[in-house]
């Protein structure tokens, strides 16, 4: 659920299809927080909008117990906010992955 710009959710333990994939972050960028249901996206494009529009500096608190998924959301934010970086640059959607998002996921 969204509590204004935070975002409570919950680790389901199992892959949850397309939930994740590159037609979400597709969906989640063409809009506003609070527009669509809430998702770690909706709060990813909230920020990078605050970041590039706005000029104001972001912070996300990712927190939980030991296998709350803040490691897998952080990588989930981190994905978002790389490929809206590279589509603000123009790039083929064949090329949103670059050798930066890789090295910064894998770390």
């Amino acid at each position: 659920t969204n509590i204004g710009s935070i975002l409570a959710s919950v680790n389901p333990y199992k892959p949850i299809p397309g939930l994740y994939s590159v037609d979400a972050i597709d969906l989640y960028r063409q809009h506003r927080l609070g527009e669509l249901p809430p998702h770690i996206f909706a709060t990813a494009n909230e920020c990078y909008c605050c970041l590039w529009k706005r000029h104001d500096s972001q912070c996300v608190l990712i927190s939980g117990e030991s296998g709350a998924g803040k490691t897998e959301s952080t990588k989930l934010l981190l994905k978002f906010l790389s490929s809206m970086s590279q589509t603000s640059l123009g790039a083929p959607a064949s090329e949103k992955s670059t050798h930066v998002e890789e090295a910064i996921l894998e770390s």
